[in-house]
């Protein structure tokens, strides 16, 4: 298949997963003009009153554009300790949370200085955890031409077209509550489906 071209992203969505299990081959991109309000620094995860988002405060750039290779982390408002406590207080009743919470604790408590570095040691923990294994490479150039690219359309906000991408509906803590909800963080599948996650990106992704 194609090489696939994607953002960095912090404990990014289920569709993005469903990439990284379907290409072998994925490039990340560093060097495009860092945008606001994406996945690059926030996620969405189920919570007791509903969706939540959590986000990565970063330090403003010097200059109006700024590469997202470049962008550093704040330590403003003690996000790592909010962070980690509203994952906990969401999936400590998961299936798997006990499982995995060993893997994920120790991000919450080095600090590291650039976004890209920490979305990066996140993801190739999750992908150990999924035993997934594409090749990755890091972009030197911006190219507007690339196959199968999806930097900008795996977004929270009117996320583009993905004729691929059909989320399958698995079990949620408050899915009672609230219905399934889909395209979630990856951390979403993980705490509730353990190993069988990649059932669920295998099958959450049509061949078109």
């Amino acid at each position: 298949m194609h090489n696939v071209c994607l953002s960095t992203a912090y404990l990014a969505p289920v569709q993005y997963y469903c990439k990284l299990f379907h290409f072998a081959n994925v490039s990340i991109e560093t060097v495009e003009n860092y945008p606001k309000q994406t996945y690059r620094n926030r996620c969405l995860i189920a919570g007791a009153n509903g969706p939540l988002t959590l986000s990565i405060p970063i330090e403003k750039p010097d200059t109006p554009k700024c590469l997202t290779r470049d962008i550093r982390i704040s330590n403003h408002g003690n996000w790592r300790h909010l962070h980690w406590n509203a994952i906990t207080s969401s999936y400590n009743t998961s299936p798997f949370f006990e499982y995995y919470a060993d893997d994920f604790f120790p991000f919450y408590e080095k600090k590291y200085r650039f976004l890209l570095d920490f979305n990066e040691k996140l993801r190739e923990q999750i992908c150990a955890l999924l035993d997934l294994s594409p090749v990755v490479d890091y972009t030197t150039t911006y190219l507007t031409d690339r196959p199968c690219d999806f930097r900008e359309l795996i977004r929270p906000r009117h996320p583009g077209k993905d004729s691929a991408f059909r989320p399958i509906p698995y079990y949620q803590v408050f899915g009672e509550r609230f219905g399934f909800l889909p395209n979630l963080s990856i951390i979403d599948l993980l705490f509730n489906m353990g190993s069988e996650s990649l059932l669920i990106l295998r099958d959450s992704h049509l061949s078109v």
